[in-house]
């Protein structure tokens, strides 16, 4: 989640040898998607969430001094079945009344190659933060159009890391994984 994630590439961008003031892209939802995987005793259940931001600082002379932060909307979460939406919003699990924001906050990036980096930083979700990293590749510069493109993965989330459990006997019946799976695609456009 994650989140929404994009330190390196911006690193990359700022390799050349010409000067460039700092600048600032806000995520376009339209253009990007950032959703999780989760495995089950009978199959394997997807997910996205539809609303989200996000705004990177990019100073391409000192990448490193480049951040990203980012927020997820819970409630706007999408497994393509309500019902199950619906408890997952609940009080049993995610409790979107009393936490209804994912976020994540850059604290330093890491060039990993000659379009890929690390960016690590603090992942809040269900009131609880734990470190994250966040392996970058450059698909796509940043360029005269002002749009870029950015692959983001990272290791899995561990459920019980973040409170997100069900009932005893819900987990045990149900057979849904411990660790969830995060894939993020991000297209920035330059801030005006």
């Amino acid at each position: 989640m994650k989140i929404g994630n994009l330190m390196a590439a911006l690193m990359i961008a700022g390799l050349g040898t010409t000067a460039f003031a700092k600048e600032s892209y806000r995520f376009d939802p339209s253009g990007s998607t950032i959703g999780f995987t989760v495995h089950q005793f009978l199959g394997t259940t997807r997910g996205k969430f539809t609303n989200f931001s996000g705004r990177i600082e990019v100073d391409r002379e000192r990448p490193e001094n480049s951040s990203v932060t980012a927020q997820i909307e819970v409630r706007t979460i999408d497994t393509r079945i309500k019902k199950r939406d619906d408890h997952l919003r609940s009080a049993e699990f995610f409790d979107v009344e009393k936490f209804p924001r994912i976020t994540f906050k850059s604290r330093s990036v890491k060039r990993t190659g000659p379009q890929s980096g690390d960016i690590l930083g603090d992942l809040t979700m269900h009131g609880v933060t734990k470190p994250m990293t966040l392996h970058v590749k450059l698909v796509t510069p940043i360029n005269e159009t002002a749009r870029t493109r950015w692959s983001v993965t990272t290791d899995p989330i561990t459920r019980r890391d973040f409170n997100l459990m069900f009932a005893p006997a819900a987990e045990s019946v149900s057979g849904i994984s411990q660790t969830v799976a995060i894939n993020i695609e991000i297209e920035a456009k330059r801030a005006e």
